[in-house]
């Protein structure tokens, strides 16, 4: 499981306190003016453990390209200026592209990379496992600013598997020596940090003002995005390794105790709750009025966004970590089992389904951002 593969990886536990000070920041570097590039291509791409990454054709499931990393991708793809951005476990963050499948560059970090990259405003903000946060110029690849998670001699690096998320010039990211952090945007400079009592996995998303995002503590925080305090936390009764989503009025989050829970933006108490058969990892996805999850017991669910009624489900042959992408009339979304599926949105019978070598864990991100409908955790690229 990735989780489990990412503990043995890392040896995550909980970490003494840690003094953590902002990066050696570089000069100021003038980013590079993004191509203004549309793709036209009807596809839609995911990463597999199979070291590749896949451009299928919406309509058919039929391979268009394939591009393939030195080892496994567990990292969700994210589309922008004619490329798709994606990060493998052989350190290096990809910028590959979106019509052709051909390299424009590539980026090395120090250790594998498991977050999905976020781009704004012409930069990439990725993630790794050596505990690091780099800001890339999005055109060329050319680092920007670095924001070291570890400091000082007796200090420990652990990684982030978090995936950045970005609102109104600053960067916030979860640790996995317990912390959120709030970056400046465009310098890296720390603006606060916020310790919960285990590492965060989660992804933040930020709404109105709020930054929400959950730990392995078994609580979802809501954190003032100025300040970094706490407006409201909720427990669940398992780690909440899951990224929340925020849509009219309500986030909504998954949690390793198996339940779904819609709780209410301005006070986190609850409104309704839905249990699967499993521990829930995958993002929720709100797209008009309705809520898609996935979970553990290889289930895609499918429920009303305002009540919690089950509207369809969709059985796969294993586990399922993904997050889903919906489109006007289909929900793509990678199973465990090595496979990607295309579903009717509404009634959830399959339109086609892609085998691949290993399992996919990378949430699917279509080619077109007017095709895609809905309200996305910071761990899909398919909402940026």
């Amino acid at each position: 499981m990735v989780l489990g593969l990412l503990r043995l990886l890392t040896g995550c536990q909980s970490p003494s306190q840690l003094v953590v000070v902002p990066a050696t920041l570089p000069p100021a570097t003038t980013v590079t003016t993004p191509p203004a590039t549309v793709v036209t291509l009807p596809a839609v791409y995911v990463g597999s453990y199979d070291n590749n990454l896949y451009a299928l054709d919406t309509t058919t499931g039929k391979s268009l390209w394939t591009f393939r990393a030195d080892t496994s991708i567990q990292s969700s793809p994210v589309v922008a200026y004619g490329m798709v951005y994606i990060g493998s476990r052989d350190a290096l963050l990809y910028a590959i592209d979106a019509t052709t499948g051909t390299r424009r560059w590539v980026f090395r970090t120090g250790a594998p990379i498991y977050s999905s990259p976020t781009v704004a405003d012409g930069r990439v903000f990725i993630s790794s496992q050596d505990g690091k946060l780099y800001a890339l110029d999005a055109t060329t690849g050319g680092r920007l600013w670095v924001f070291d998670t570890s400091s000082g001699v007796y200090s420990q690096t652990y990684g982030i598997y978090s995936s950045p998320a970005v609102a109104d010039g600053v960067v916030y990211v979860g640790g996995q020596d317990n912390n959120v952090y709030a970056l400046d945007a465009a310098t890296g400079a720390l603006r606060w940090q916020f310790r919960t009592q285990q590492f965060v996995l989660s992804s933040p998303v930020v709404a109105d003002g709020v930054v929400y995002v959950g730990s392995e503590d078994n609580t979802l925080y809501a954190l003032n995005t100025n300040t970094g305090k706490p407006r409201w936390v909720f427990a669940t009764g398992g780690p909440v390794d899951a990224s929340p989503v925020v849509a009219n009025g309500v986030v909504y989050v998954g949690s390793a105790d198996t339940y779904l829970y819609a709780l209410d933006v301005a006070t986190g108490r609850p409104r309704w709750s839905f249990k699967t058969g499993g521990a829930i990892y995958a993002g929720a996805v709100v797209a008009n009025g309705v809520v898609y999850l996935a979970s553990r017991d290889h289930v895609l669910y499918t429920m009303d966004a305002a009540t919690g009624s089950l509207r369809w489900q969709f059985k796969t042959k294993y586990d399922i970590y993904s997050t889903p992408v919906v489109t006007g009339g289909t929900v793509y979304v990678g199973s465990n089992d090595f496979s990607l599926y295309a579903l009717n949105r509404t009634t959830g019978s399959l339109r086609w389904s892609f085998a691949t070598g290993g399992a996919v864990v990378s949430s699917p991100v279509v080619a077109q951002k007017t095709a895609v409908a809905g309200n996305y955790p910071t761990i899909s690229g398919a909402g940026k």
